[in-house]
């Protein structure tokens, strides 16, 4: 690995894994945080959905200060906003401050959590960071694992306020020395470059077609994934589990996900992320087919798991990796900040939809939606793979 990568890939690791695992908090307090601000249990676990759409509003406003300051700045003004979220969450008395709080971190999240990070990595490698990422990913996988007990080991002692407060600490103590401290510089972008990029809305360097059909297969592919994160046990019931069936099938979910990560990573720079959604959107519907017509059999639910966890998991890669595949150094920060909109809205949007058709309608009309999407996701991953090849001939004529 590059030299400078392995330098500020350890500093990442440890910030995104904080800056993931401390908003995870209504995971494991959202009851205790209910009972305190009289709220129903629904309206808290809204936060997340307030964070999501916040940080996928922001995204595009970043675009410029990401270009022009980079990310360490932003970065570092990023984590001070967490801080303070965490501390409004932490003072709340009721609904209003309780929602201003979630928004104040999906501001600081915009800046400072995985597209941020991503940013940082191609800041210093361009397209070799896609190594980098999938590692990052791997490390931010383990967020939960690590915070969640962490969590309930602070309410315990300290209250869920006290918890908002240990955190908030660890956000100013840890991560933003380490942003400040741990990431290199930047040089400021040269007043030519600003100004360009103030004068165009969108990422010039493409088709508009194409950029439209690289959000849609990202977006498409994270609506099943993000949704089906919130609804697999229930759909899992819903085919005839009975309740601890269906969360020991659905914690093994995640062993295979960072698997199929850990696949890709070891494959190195062999394929690039068009390659690697392609295999595993293949996957998807394959998965969903099996579950359809394999009656609640246990045979079939494990061959669900293992399929589409390969696949959700090597997804999360790909869509981190696609946006290499046609943008530069100058452009990927302003690319992956507009395709961040769609991909944080959906992420609010696919739990509540699907938690909502499978109430109302059932599992098997859950699946057909989401065999749908799949193969959707798939065919505009075929085409951008096309464009792909005819993207990289002149970069190649040209040197």
């Amino acid at each position: 690995m590059d030299r400078a990568i392995a330098r500020i890939l350890p500093v990442l690791a440890v910030t995104q894994l904080i800056s993931w695992g401390t908003i995870g908090l209504p995971a494991i307090v959202g009851n205790q945080i209910a009972a305190d601000l009289r709220l129903d249990l629904p309206t808290v676990f809204a936060g997340t959905s307030i964070l999501y759409v916040t940080m996928g509003l922001c995204a595009p406003l970043l675009a410029k200060p990401f270009q022009r300051f980079g990310a360490r700045c932003v970065m570092m003004v990023g984590v001070t906003i967490a801080a303070l979220g965490l501390a409004v969450l932490a003072c709340a008395q009721g609904g209003v401050l309780y929602v201003v709080a979630w928004t104040i971190l999906g501001v600081a999240g915009s800046a400072t959590l995985t597209t941020a990070a991503h940013i940082k990595l191609n800041e210093v490698a361009g397209r070799k960071a896609k190594g980098a990422i999938g590692i990052l990913m791997l490390v931010t996988g383990l967020s939960s694992t690590i915070f969640w007990p962490t969590t309930a080991f602070l309410a315990a002692h300290v209250g869920w306020r006290g918890a908002c407060l240990v955190y908030a600490a660890m956000l100013l103590l840890i991560c933003l020395p380490l942003h400040t401290f741990g990431l290199p510089r930047r040089p400021i972008a040269p007043a030519a470059t600003a100004e360009s990029a103030a004068g165009s809305e969108a990422p010039p360097v493409l088709e508009r077609s194409t950029f439209f059909l690289l959000v849609a297969s990202i977006a498409l592919n994270a609506f099943v994934t993000f949704g089906f994160s919130a609804v697999l046990v229930e759909l899992l019931k819903a085919e005839g589990l009975s309740a601890p069936e269906a969360i020991a099938f659905g914690s093994s979910l995640g062993i295979v996900q960072v698997t199929a990560r850990g696949l890709d990573f070891l494959g190195g720079g062999r394929w690039d992320g068009i390659t690697t959604g392609l295999v595993a959107g293949a996957l998807l519907p394959i998965a969903m087919l099996i579950l359809l017509v394999g009656n609640g059999s246990h045979w079939a639910i494990a061959a669900f798991i293992a399929l589409y966890g390969l696949g959700s998991g090597a997804l999360a890669v790909s869509r981190a990796t696609i946006p290499l595949v046609f943008y530069d150094q100058t452009e990927f920060a302003k690319a992956v900040s507009h395709i961040a909109l769609p991909l944080n809205l959906i992420s609010a949007a696919a739990p509540p939809i699907l938690v909502a058709l499978l109430a109302r309608v059932g599992s098997g009309a859950l699946l057909e939606l989401a065999m749908l999407c799949s193969v959707g996701a798939f065919l505009l991953l075929l085409v951008l793979g096309r464009r792909r090849r005819v993207v990289g001939m002149p970069a190649a004529s040209s040197g």
